[in-house]
């Protein structure tokens, strides 16, 4: 394991971010771990706070970190696991988080890259973890949903589905203030388990395999399934809002944004659908057959950036669903893009790791790792900005801007 120390002052400067963002949602007051919520409307975790702690940083799954990053960046650390490192890192409390395909669950000092603990599952971990209220929640192919210490990687419960968890977990608070954990699974079934003690509280059912992670926005969960079908279900009781057509089996996550959902499909297809309405709102679609969209898309201001198996790294209008760039690589774009500032972090099958111009969509800066980046990066934006991105060389990554 290659280490590369971080400078002391720099990394106060960091945590001293984490805690004033933390405080700022928490009013005040400057301890880990505190929740705030209306009990049916989602809030974002990453907001503000210097963390990514959940997959594309908040429950949206939109996929922007704040703040901006420099045009050059700098090793600071890799980690060695056992395994391909497909899952996406989560940052929390000075800790990344990430599953493997060794089958543990690692949690690595985000300053020095040294292990701080890790909590053997025994089958592959895909999905990100997500960390809230002092605990990691995290999925895996054995069918468990995993609730873990933060700090200690103690286990203190799991919850068994009847399928493979592949996706993503994400959260929103009851009606007594108590987190609520969502997870698709294939066996078809969006669950909805108390965060505290792992109990079923409701669970709704699909048609097909539920691959991606589940979005949270206005008290309503949003996923796509194998079923073709973008599923829109109340979190208070699991009972169904909506579906609208996706035209084709979704292993994608969606994003949801200002009432829209966004979501690429298995024909080539990445749509923009209106909640309220169910009507989709634009189409866009690749000119490759069988380039399907794995990819999650992250939503800025005025674009949808998703990356496709076309080999390419798409920025769509917002509005319109027309094309305003592309960004060729040498592989699959499995790797969900994250916007932060005027930038754009996204890996490739390739076995790169790039960062491009949001505005042109040219290259500003990539770094070769040799084999394939699937897993999808975890982005703190600000002076002292830093990438996290596993890699299928079992390594884990962590870049931070040069000064």
């Amino acid at each position: 394991m290659i280490m590369i120390k971080w400078n002391k002052l720099l990394w106060a400067g960091v945590f001293l971010a984490i805690a004033v963002g933390i405080a700022i949602r928490q009013g005040g007051s400057l301890g880990h771990g505190a929740l705030q919520g209306d009990g049916a409307t989602g809030v974002e975790i990453a907001e503000g706070s210097g963390e990514w702690a959940m997959f594309r940083g908040g429950q949206g799954l939109e996929g922007v970190a704040a703040g901006g990053l420099g045009d050059d960046f700098e090793l600071l650390w890799k980690f060695q696991t056992g395994g391909a490192v497909v899952s996406s890192p989560v940052i929390s409390g000075g800790k990344v988080f990430t599953g493997n395909d060794d089958g543990f669950v690692y949690a690595i000092d985000i300053g020095s890259g040294e292990q701080a603990w890790k909590y053997e599952i025994g089958r592959s971990v895909e999905g990100a973890a997500c960390v809230i209220g002092g605990k990691v929640y995290v999925g895996s192919l054995d069918s468990f949903l995993y609730c873990l210490n933060e700090s200690s990687g103690e286990f203190l419960w799991k919850y068994e589905t009847d399928g493979k968890i592949a996706g993503g977990v994400n959260w929103f608070l009851g009606a007594g203030g108590q987190v609520r954990v969502l997870v698709g699974s294939y066996d078809s079934i969006l669950h909805c388990v108390d965060g505290v003690g792992g109990k079923l509280l409701w669970k709704y059912e699909s048609d097909n395999y539920i691959n991606g992670t589940v979005a949270v926005a206005d008290g309503m969960a949003v996923f796509g399934g194998c079923d073709a079908f973008v599923h829109v279900v109340s979190v208070a009781d699991g009972k169904a809002v909506k579906k609208i057509d996706g035209g084709s089996y979704i292993a994608a996550s969606a994003a949801v944004a200002d009432g829209k959902v966004y979501v690429g499909n298995y024909d080539n297809v990445f749509i923009c659908a209106d909640i309220a309405s169910g009507e989709i709102v634009w189409r866009y679609e690749s000119e490759y057959e069988s380039a399907a969209f794995f990819s999650s898309s992250a939503v800025g201001k005025d674009v949808v950036i998703v990356g496709g198996r076309d080999k390419k790294l798409h920025c769509i209008d917002k509005q319109s669903g027309k094309e305003k760039w592309t960004f060729q690589t040498q592989g699959d774009v499995d790797s969900s893009p994250v916007i932060c500032g005027d930038k754009v972090v996204v890996g490739s099958e390739d076995g790169r790791l790039y960062v491009v111009g949001l505005g042109d969509g040219k290259e500003v800066w990539s770094y070769e790792m040799g084999e394939a980046v699937t897993s999808s990066p975890a982005v703190i934006g600000g002076a002292s900005g830093m990438i996290v991105v596993g890699c299928d060389d079992g390594f884990v990554y962590a870049f931070r801007s040069k000064q």
